[in-house]
């Protein structure tokens, strides 16, 4: 079996990582796609240095651009790919522009698509929902986090034979790769941080940088975090976020720790020690709860309700009192939650289902 293995972002090159990895140890014939749907170097290449990946076969430089732009350009690009190589499988993970895109071509070539992390669902119109549900509905291969998933596939009328629930990548991810930027890199000293005395944020979503108001109330609130608790606050700043806030002519926190994207291992670090994240990523709502890391989603919905249910993440939008006053509640909160995405052997399980199909 030929399978061709394809990512675009910083989220699906680290979940496809245990992938990738199980697949060399188990010899199968694979080649990636990367289509370079982040089009910051610090976004997406450092991943597969630091990780130890193999470069890609083929990078497609799709870059930046409205949906309809990069979803029709990537079509016709992988599809050339696909012709070319005619694989018997394509491997895809999450929800993003790339992982549609990639789907559809294939589908349309009657190639076999496994979508990882299928059935995720926050019920709101966002871009990435419509991704994960017509992915879904493509897929031969419908790899769930949890039975919450399949039962959510289920019930939409996905045929519960495509349905295999093996944990989430995510959790193999941080388990192979906390212990190396442990031993790699010198975050904290980097920034002068100390463990447990330190708040991280991220934001990138349209739904909130693109929208000046959000953008600005989530700014003013995390400064007054900042102020009434006296620690320090470091801000990783994708580049849609950065671009945003300059359109905006925002004035940035002079209190707030603002930095350039960062790599892999130096976020891993900065999660596992902070006292508090606030955050719009879906992974990192994944990674806090595994790490153990209090964490507050800026977002009206979730679909990772299992990091909810289990005390460790917090639903609070953009709402600046919300946002003071969940992250009140939170601090106080006795970490006593577990890790409800798997036991890290998710990859495996995957690469075995696909390779006796």
């Amino acid at each position: 079996m030929k399978i061709a293995v394809v990512f675009g972002t910083r989220p699906e090159i680290i979940k496809l990582s245990p992938i990738v990895r199980a697949l060399n140890k188990k010899g199968q014939d694979f080649f990636v796609i990367h289509t370079n749907q982040h089009y910051d170097k610090n976004m997406d290449e450092i991943f597969l240095e630091e990780l130890e990946l193999p470069k890609a076969k083929y990078n497609l430089n799709i870059g930046s651009g409205t949906h309809a732009n990069m979803t029709g350009r990537m079509l016709i690009e992988v599809e050339k790919i696909l012709l070319s190589e005619k694989p018997d499988l394509l491997i895809v993970q999450g929800d993003t522009n790339t992982v549609l895109s990639v789907s559809l071509a294939a589908s349309k070539l009657h190639i076999k698509v496994a979508h990882i992390e299928a059935g995720l669902r926050s019920y709101t119109k966002i871009p990435e929902e419509t991704n994960r549900v017509l992915t879904d509905r493509i897929s031969d291969f419908c790899f769930t986090p949890t039975e919450l998933q399949k039962e959510i596939l289920t019930g939409e009328g996905i045929d519960s034979e495509n349905i295999f629930v093996v944990g989430n990548t995510i959790v193999d991810a941080v388990i192979e790769n906390l212990k190396i930027a442990e031993n790699k890199v010198k975050t904290l000293e980097k920034f002068d941080l100390e463990p447990n005395k330190y708040f991280l944020v991220t934001a990138h979503r349209e739904e909130n940088v693109d929208n000046q108001t959000k953008a600005e109330d989530i700014l003013k609130a995390i400064s007054d975090i900042q102020k009434k608790h006296d620690v320090k606050i470091i801000f990783p700043t994708h580049p849609r976020t950065k671009k945003q806030f300059e359109n905006f002519e925002l004035k940035l926190p002079e209190n707030i720790i603002f930095t350039p994207p960062l790599g892999y291992l130096d976020m891993l670090i900065l999660m596992k020690n902070a006292k508090l994240i606030l955050t719009d990523s879906g992974g990192i709502q994944e990674e806090a709860c595994i790490l153990e890391t209090p964490c507050l989603t800026m977002r009206e919905a979730t679909e990772r309700p299992e990091s909810i249910k289990v005390g460790g993440n917090t639903i609070v939008g953009t709402d600046y009192d919300k946002i003071i006053e969940e992250a009140e509640k939170m601090l106080n909160k006795k970490i006593t939650w577990y890790n409800p995405f798997g036991d890290g052997t998710s990859a495996e399980k995957i690469v075995d289902i696909l390779v006796q199909n």
